[in-house]
């Protein structure tokens, strides 16, 4: 029996893709559970119609983020910061670094920032792992305050 699925389902597939499936477990568990429907013509027709708008959709996101990157490739970051002898009294974290990526009006988590604790003055590369896979390197000079 071919159905639709409404939501992902273990070891069948994922939410709008359409399967072949044994009519008994079909009718007795998906079906019973709302956890698929029939896949009528007329329904197929409109998952696919779904299907082209959720790609089209991951494509524009993957666009915007394309953009993101290329806004913060090879950018410095300047961040100021008290330190004696070269050694901050603190350290530089992924929060520091994306609150002054803010102030350059553009919009990175937190969580995407893999910087660590940068505790000494200087240069400094971080790597930003955006959404879709793409990772950008941006300088980061940390100077003092």
């Amino acid at each position: 029996m071919k159905i639709i699925l409404l939501q992902d389902v273990k070891n069948i597939g994922k939410k709008g893709q359409i399967k072949e499936v044994p009519d008994g477990y079909a009718r007795n568990f998906l079906l019973a559970k709302k956890l698929a429907n029939v896949a009528t013509p007329g329904a197929v027709v409109i998952a696919q119609k779904e299907e082209e708008k959720k790609q089209l959709l991951l494509k524009e996101q993957k666009a915007e983020t394309q953009k993101l990157a290329e806004a913060l490739n090879k950018k410095q970051i300047f961040v100021k910061a008290r330190s004696k002898d070269g050694k901050l009294f603190g350290s530089i974290t992924a929060k520091d670094i994306s609150a002054e990526i803010r102030k350059l009006k553009l919009e990175v988590p937190e969580k995407a920032i893999s910087a660590g604790h940068i505790r000494e003055l200087g240069s400094h590369e971080v790597k930003i792992t955006l959404e879709h896979g793409i990772i950008v390197t941006v300088n980061v000079l940390v100077e003092q305050a």
